[in-house]
């Protein structure tokens, strides 16, 4: 279906941060797949873990246990919550996607939050998914328009305001959904001033605090997820993208307090935490945690960002690790991106003047200067051509 605009290349090869098209030609992807893609393309970890799993066990439905979900289930609780002890802090929904994980974020809230008390409140700037839920709880009213009427229930707030956020509320709210950055909206991280008055707000009021971390999560910001660079726990978590490495998955975290509102029948999905999914997971969280993937990120993103700040037509880079925006200097971003690709480089234009990037976590320096050569060359050709 016309959903996407037709596609200039197609790729069929990929291996670390590298990949090539269906003429042989070589690229160095710094969109991971909008931040899919952490450990690299072909991963060997994961895909022997895909191998070993599709011949052992692929699906039985939800209807019975399997024995990889809870260990990837234990895995993430740990790396939300830093605790590690017999008994978890939280408990996990698996299921497809980021979208899938909001969703069931909203359905906890609502759950939670009882008759009367439903409404979800997140900001503008931000995206939470396509389906018709979360995109209402998007804060993008362009994208709402053509598919009037959405699902009752969604309120939204100026960007990083306390006060906007306080005047929002009223009896009929149950939780705030935020993201630590707002990755689709533009790249722009929140403060942990911001993250600290939206927590207390939250208790004073008894809403659940939702924090969207199916971009950030997973050490692409330079911390396990985004939210832990704010100096606050939130009470429900959502992730997806970098948790398979390119394989569908999404889980929703709750405290097992908030958890606890759901009972058999109240939500469900076929597919989700499926052995085959849960074992690339299980692959990829054991891999990020052997090379210290949020260092990794910390310490890439810090390079690539002083670079990237000496480039001629660059006139600000911001982000958290290496979830990267680079504003450019009266250039186009959607040309500039263009260009890139033609130039073998993959970035996109997250916003009409600005460039996401968003590399592997194991992007090495040489593939960094590379793709900042690349860029520094595309931006002088368009601003000659402007």
């Amino acid at each position: 279906m016309p959903t996407y605009a037709p596609p200039r290349v197609m790729f069929v090869r990929g291996e670390g941060t590298q990949l090539w098209d269906d003429s042989g030609k070589r690229y160095l992807d710094f969109l991971s797949g909008l931040a899919v893609t952490s450990l690299g393309h072909s991963h060997p970890a994961v895909a022997e873990a895909l191998y070993a799993q599709a011949k052992t066990l692929l699906h039985t439905s939800n209807l019975f246990a399997t024995p990889i979900a809870p260990e990837v289930a234990t895995t993430i609780d740990a790396l939300i919550t830093g605790e590690s002890g017999d008994e978890t802090v939280g408990q996990v929904f698996f299921c497809n996607s980021g979208a899938e994980a909001n969703e069931c974020a909203i359905k906890l809230a609502r759950k939670w939050g009882g008759r009367g008390r439903h409404v979800v409140v997140s900001a503008y700037g931000s995206f939470h998914g396509r389906t018709l839920a979360t995109l209402h709880a998007t804060g993008q009213p362009a994208k709402h328009e053509v598919f009037w009427p959405l699902p009752e229930g969604f309120r939204h707030v100026a960007w990083c305001d306390p006060d906007a956020l306080e005047a929002a509320l009223d009896p009929s709210v149950s939780a705030v959904l935020l993201e630590p950055v707002q990755g689709e909206g533009g790249v722009n991280p929140a403060t942990p001033e911001y993250f600290a008055a939206v927590r207390r707000i939250c208790d004073e009021r008894g809403l659940l605090f939702m924090v969207d971390e199916v971009q950030t999560g997973f050490a692409r910001t330079g911390e396990w997820f985004g939210f832990q660079h704010m100096g606050v726990m939130p009470d429900v978590v959502t992730m997806a993208k970098a948790l398979g490495n390119g394989v569908p998955i999404g889980a929703c975290w709750a405290r097992r307090d908030v958890a606890a509102a759901f009972v058999p029948g109240d939500h469900a999905t076929t597919f989700g935490g499926t052995p085959l999914a849960t074992s690339a997971a299980r692959a990829v969280l054991t891999e990020m945690q052997r090379i210290d993937a949020p260092a990794r990120a910390r310490a890439a993103g810090a390079r690539l960002t002083d670079r990237l700040s000496s480039v001629t037509g660059v006139k600000e880079v911001r982000g958290l690790g290496l979830l990267i925006a680079v504003e450019l200097d009266g250039i186009d971003a959607k040309v500039a991106a263009d260009l890139a690709l033609d130039a073998g480089l993959v970035v996109n234009a997250v916003t009409a003047t600005a460039l996401r990037l968003a590399p592997p976590l194991t992007v090495s320096d040489d593939e960094m200067d590379e793709a900042v050569a690349i860029l520094a060359g595309v931006l002088a050709e368009a601003s000659q051509a402007a």
